[in-house]
């Protein structure tokens, strides 16, 4: 997480010293120092927004995996309660494509 914010803050002070540039201005002016922290903070906490975003992602994708491979395995153990024989399941890392040979 901290990887991220020192990233994007990093990433602010590059956009202040690009735009300083492009306007050809001095970096290191002493009217416009304040400047520099606004930048960094406004990155950093866009890095800290993104981490949350990442987060609550995550969370979700894990959550849906776990709920589908819950599923797979009920769907297995019914239909070799029911006798059809094995049941062919798509575990993780599987490549089913969802063609014809998924009933």
């Amino acid at each position: 997480m901290v990887h991220k914010i020192l990233f994007w803050s990093g990433f602010g002070l590059a956009v202040r010293f690009w735009q300083l540039g492009i306007e050809m201005r001095p970096f290191f002016n002493k009217e416009s120092l304040w400047a520099y922290p606004v930048f960094a903070a406004a990155g950093g906490s866009f890095g800290y927004w993104l981490t949350g975003v990442q987060q609550r992602q995550n969370k979700i994708l894990t959550d849906r995996r776990n709920a589908l491979m819950e599923k797979r395995k009920r769907r297995a153990e019914r239909e070799e309660a029911e006798g059809a024989g094995p049941a062919k399941v798509y575990g993780a890392g599987t490549t089913g494509g969802g063609g014809a040979d998924m009933p």
